[in-house]
């Protein structure tokens, strides 16, 4: 881990750099497997998971027979567990749902604008080392709540030539019919263009890998809209002295376990503090089943130590992490000042690992800063806004003037002519 005491604000964007994950070798390879999707279809998927997995599906659909064999290895346990997390989720995401707004602007003009859900979707669930079924929760229930007409799923099988059964189970709890054993570029190459077997969407969910990423990033430019630029996970904490050794170390080492290339962040007050944490890390690290993955992570994250709140609050809002907890004697003096964050953790019992599962906050966030400029995803992530007008003869006489003068002098006549020819009509 990087310690830095106080860093001047010209080191701050240097600190905050996240690790650099762009590679032309892996983009070359996604833009061939794209390719090859786009002109193959069905018969690039099949041959690509021969290559790439060394096993090629029976069907790439998963049936209906498949699913309910997968649901019966659920343990009651985790059946409960999805049903309430999933309870929680939709009461938070309902709440969202925007209504129809309608305005008479003028006398005889009415502007609306009116939700309509994006028609189709598809959701990529990872099935790597760690198969995220928490994440068809955090897509499909806001996908079914907003009206999505058509819903669909990809997700690879794992080592053991499976789908994880809960994947399957969280997906028929949430009403996904359409569930396709397809994994990496491949799959997110399938959605965008539709082969005879997946259906094209509209709209591309989810997170994934280095290849699944490039993917979105290549054909969301030119194909098929996505939710957000993605990257590795990262989480921030702030903590001052009140704040807990063990707690903190706990909340960093739970996002250093996603993967080699996660981030953390501890942003305290004192070394003794910073020093306490890294103790605690050393001792959690020990008992974890995913040791080697948060060590490699560990080794490109940061403790920035700042005597003062506000540069506290000025490089979190700069750093713009994905996650940010604050676990500080007075919280909100620093969380109402946050612009720049996914999803933000308030108080010592409030660990990120609540927003990843069950609270009702969605966990799918940005990455890489782009919570400067990016929502995580939401009920408005699958719908549009659509206006709608209607003027009348005497409301369009009101405007015209307004409308001609500014047509002309932008030297659109034919626009200034659209409203000339109504009102001279006899």
């Amino acid at each position: 881990m990087n310690i830095y005491e106080n860093p001047a604000r010209s080191e701050w964007e240097a600190i905050c750099r996240r690790p650099s994950d762009s590679n032309p070798v892996v983009r070359e390879r996604v833009t061939a497997i794209i390719d090859r999707v786009r002109a193959d279809g069905d018969k690039a998927l099949r041959e690509l998971a021969e290559e790439i997995d060394g096993r090629c599906p029976e069907s790439i659909r998963v049936s209906d027979r498949a699913v309910r064999e997968a649901c019966r290895l659920v343990s009651p346990d985790v059946r409960d567990a999805i049903k309430a997390a999933m309870g929680n989720i939709g009461k938070f995401h309902k709440k969202q749902l925007p209504k129809e707004i309608k305005v008479r602007t003028a006398p005889g003009v009415t502007c609306i604008q009116r939700p309509v859900p994006i028609s189709r979707v598809g959701l990529y669930i990872p099935g790597g080392t760690a198969p995220l079924f928490s994440t068809v929760l955090m897509l499909a229930v806001p996908a079914k709540l907003a009206g999505c007409g058509e819903v669909v799923l990809c997700t690879p099988a794992g080592k053991n030539g499976k789908i994880a059964p809960e994947v399957l189970y969280a997906a028929k709890c949430c009403g996904i019919k359409k569930i396709y054993e397809v994994g990496g570029a491949q799959a997110i190459a399938a959605m965008a263009f539709g082969t005879e077997s997946v259906d094209k969407v509209d709209k591309i969910f989810g997170p994934g890998n280095q290849y699944v990423t490039t993917a979105k990033q290549i054909l969301g430019g030119s194909v098929v809209a996505i939710d957000m630029p993605a990257g590795p996970s990262e989480v921030m904490v702030i903590a001052d002295s009140e704040a807990d050794p063990e707690f903190v170390a706990a909340d960093l080492l739970s996002q250093a376990e996603h993967g080699r290339d996660s981030q953390v962040v501890l942003v305290c007050d004192s070394r003794d503090f910073a020093s306490g944490v890294e103790e605690q890390v050393k001792r959690q690290l020990r008992d974890l089943g995913r040791a080697e993955f948060a060590e490699a992570a560990l080794e490109k994250s940061s403790f920035v130590i700042f005597r003062k709140t506000a540069d506290m609050v000025d490089f979190a809002n700069e750093y713009a992490p994905e996650h940010l907890i604050v676990s500080t004697r007075k919280p909100y003096k620093i969380v109402d000042d946050i612009t720049a964050a996914g999803s933000v953790f308030v108080g010592d019992f409030t660990p990120e690992s609540a927003g990843d599962y069950a609270s009702g906050t969605n966990h799918t966030l940005p990455t890489c800063a782009w919570a400067r400029s990016y929502s995580g995803v939401n009920i408005d992530s699958f719908i549009r806004k659509m206006t709608i007008q209607e003027i009348t003869r005497e409301g369009l006489e009101g405007l015209s003037r307004t409308i001609v003068s500014m047509a002309e002098a932008e030297g659109l006549q034919a626009h200034a002519n659209a409203v000339k020819v109504r009102i001279n009509e006899k």
